[in-house]
């Protein structure tokens, strides 16, 4: 590695800035939560700004920040309750059941965008990267450990040798391998739709994304029937509540639901998957409020899981999806072509 101890401050906050995306990714899938990477992120590069001058150089810039990071996350996790999604707290409620009660921030896991943790590449490491951000992957490395995860990740996710992850745990090899076997023990009784791997979105994608948008903007409950998978699962952070089967999802949008009748949706993405920013009908004359980010997934052509994070206040902004929607914002938005075409900063608002 060539030394930066000559370069300016400016160079050294570039070379920093240059590995902030795919620390984001780590520190996401090591704590669960987008606002709380972007903090452990920040925290690492000013630990890291201030501990250059020790730095030897032994190790490459990139290790050396992945072992900051790796504290920083050890340290924020500590004894703290794990992050969760609605199916990891009880069982599944009737589609006729109003959605209950609502736990705070800290127990959730917190959709991020795509922009946030993913860059150019090598497609292989893309489509990885997809992968693991999705939200039943997050949720799973949840109920690993800390350690467990940090071995997980580094070995399986960013592909570092027993050695290197040793060196930067400052423990042995042995143990390394020890943790990644109890690691991927615990990760195969998840339930991670391993089958149904994340691909590109082709024209039937896109079809089936324009035909969910058209039928859920005029909340039409037979097309969106067929949209649906048999086994689909829907949930609603932060309510407890969860829904599993296409016969109670449709209920609860025909019944407790149905409020969401005239509503509009904005595409991004989000953990990998296509996103809508939903604004719910506000005011007589076209306005609509923020309601929620749906995070959709998709298997054989249907939809398998439905995610509705209502935390609009803090989520919108980060998705860069606006506070409002009026007649006149609407006018040009369109149900066709929707999807984000090749080119497209991903977890950008796609118009």
């Amino acid at each position: 590695m060539t030394s930066l101890d000559t370069r300016s401050d400016q160079t050294l906050e570039a070379a920093f800035a240059a590995h902030r995306g795919e620390l984001t990714g780590y520190c996401y899938r090591m704590l669960g939560s987008a606002f709380e990477a972007e903090d452990a992120v920040q925290d690492t590069l000013v630990r890291a700004w201030r501990a250059y001058d020790s730095f030897e150089g032994r190790a490459s810039l990139r290790s050396w920040l992945y072992r900051i990071a790796t504290n920083v996350c050890l340290d924020m996790l500590g004894s703290r309750q794990r992050r969760a999604r609605p199916m990891d707290l009880g069982p599944a409620s009737r589609g006729d059941s109003p959605p209950g009660p609502t736990l705070p921030e800290v127990t959730w896991i917190t959709p991020i965008p795509d922009n946030r943790v993913q860059g150019d590449g090598d497609p292989a490491d893309v489509a990885m990267s997809r992968e693991t951000i999705r939200l039943a992957f997050i949720a799973a490395l949840q109920h690993l450990p800390p350690r467990q995860r940090a071995v997980l990740l580094l070995r399986e996710v960013l592909r570092w040798s027993a050695a290197e992850v040793a060196e930067l745990l400052g423990t042995s090899v042995a143990s390394v391998n020890s943790s990644l076997q109890r690691a991927r023990a615990t990760m195969a009784t998840s339930e991670v739709r391993e089958d149904d791997p994340i691909t590109p979105l082709d024209e039937a994608s896109q079809r089936l994304l324009a035909r969910y948008v058209q039928a859920f903007e005029a909340y039409d409950i037979e097309l969106l029937t067929a949209l649906l998978r048999e086994d689909a699962i829907q949930s609603m952070p932060p309510y407890e509540m969860w829904l599993r089967g296409r016969d109670n999802v449709i209920a609860f949008w025909a019944g407790p639901g149905a409020a969401c009748a005239g509503s509009r949706l904005i595409p991004v993405l989000a953990n990998g998957c296509v996103a809508f920013g939903q604004y719910r009908p506000s005011g007589p004359n076209g306005e609509h409020e923020p309601w929620a980010l749906q995070v959709l997934e998709f298997s054989d052509g249907q939809i398998a899981e439905f995610t509705a994070f209502l935390d609009t206040d803090a989520l919108f902004p980060l998705f860069g999806l606006p506070m409002s929607l009026d007649g006149t914002s609407m006018a040009g938005m369109s149900s066709e072509g929707i999807s984000p075409p090749n080119g497209v900063v991903a977890g950008d608002p796609v118009h």
